[in-house]
């Protein structure tokens, strides 16, 4: 099965959900914006509407898309919109693209729950929209963090 989540910068996203269990396989790019086959230079202008994001095959036998968003949920800031950490600009928005409706189902539940739950001060702004085209990101963006021995 695929899953596709947007958290800020990819790399770390990436880095996160490729260890585990389950996850046979991530590819980082971009999704969600109006220019096809963008480049990371023009993502990074913040004018073709892209986020940068992950996606994932997985075992739905080993783990479940709500172990992926349990991952999701609690490595990014699912707060700030447009924004993680000293990354600004709408490619770095939080945003769930889910592949079925199994999926925007699940993901919308678990954002009410959190969002019930108190856990954070603030109301959650991740988008939750069908999973449009995906471009994958140039090759020495994959696996970046693997690469570098990090």
């Amino acid at each position: 099965m695929k899953a596709t989540f947007g958290a800020g910068c990819f790399w770390h996203v990436e880095g996160l959900l490729g260890k585990i269990t389950g996850v046979t396989s991530t590819k980082v790019g971009y999704i969600g914006g109006q220019l096809s086959n963008p480049t990371y230079d023009e993502v990074c202008t913040d004018k073709t509407g892209h986020a940068e994001a992950v996606e994932v095959e997985y075992d739905p036998d080993v783990i479940s898309f709500q172990d992926l968003l349990d991952v999701f949920w609690n490595n990014h800031n699912p707060t700030t919109l447009n924004r993680q950490g000293p990354d600004v600009g709408i490619q770095y928005r939080s945003a769930i693209f889910y592949h079925n409706d199994q999926q925007k189902e699940t993901a919308e539940k678990s954002k009410q729950i959190l969002n019930e739950s108190a856990q954070y001060e603030r109301p959650i702004v991740t988008q939750i929209i069908s999973a449009p085209i995906f471009y994958p990101a140039e090759e020495y963006h994959q696996k970046y963090f693997e690469k570098r021995g990090l």
